[in-house]
């Protein structure tokens, strides 16, 4: 009887594939200039203001097979954008953003919700102003694979929640500036290889 020639290469495959079985916790970079979070808030009741963050950092792990994982974002607070310059500087004054005592918001994950496969929620802590509080961002899109373009795997997610930016100690020019503020996310992250 002959030896097997070919056991070596089967048991590596095996390993392999008993491995990736217990690593399945995969971590995503946050890319920059892909991700955008933004705002809007009323203005006296007839308009409503928006704008966004240039500048966001972060890092995502997840484990899609437990549907267990962290979200750790930050936000370059002086990077506001509104699209006037000066409603910009003013809101990174202390009244507002307070940026040269609080330069960044942050918000880290407390658990991720799902249906199924589906993300639908993470639950966290929103900091602003050196106040954190809970926050749930429903997610209102989700998907994952490869890109056509870079070849990387990633994972795009919207996501959006309100809250009331007197929470954080922000209450300049309420009412005549709504206290409720939306914030949407758009995450762009590409898997660690």
């Amino acid at each position: 009887m002959k030896p097997i020639r070919h056991r070596p290469v089967l048991l590596l495959f095996l390993l392999s594939q008993t491995a990736s079985a217990w690593a399945t916790e995969e971590r995503f970079a946050i890319n920059p200039a892909n991700t955008l979070p933004s705002f809007e808030v009323g203005h006296m009741g007839f308009a409503t203001q928006s704008g966004h963050f240039d500048k966001t950092h972060g890092m995502v792990v997840m484990d899609p097979q437990k549907r267990i994982g962290t979200v750790d974002i930050s936000i370059d607070a002086n990077s506001i954008n509104t699209g006037i310059r000066p409603l910009d500087d003013v809101l990174r004054e202390m009244d507002f953003l307070n940026v040269g005592k609080h330069p960044a918001l942050t918000f880290r994950s407390t658990q991720m919700k799902f249906n199924g496969d589906k993300l639908v929620a993470v639950d966290g802590v929103f900091s602003m102003l050196g106040v954190s509080r809970p926050i749930s961002l429903k997610v209102t899109h989700y998907q994952c694979g490869i890109d056509l373009g870079s070849s990387k795997y990633l994972c795009e997610v919207d996501a959006e929640a309100s809250f009331k930016r007197s929470d954080y100690g922000m209450s300049k020019l309420i009412p005549m500036v709504s206290d409720e503020v939306k914030l949407r996310i758009k995450v762009n992250a590409a898997r660690d290889q």
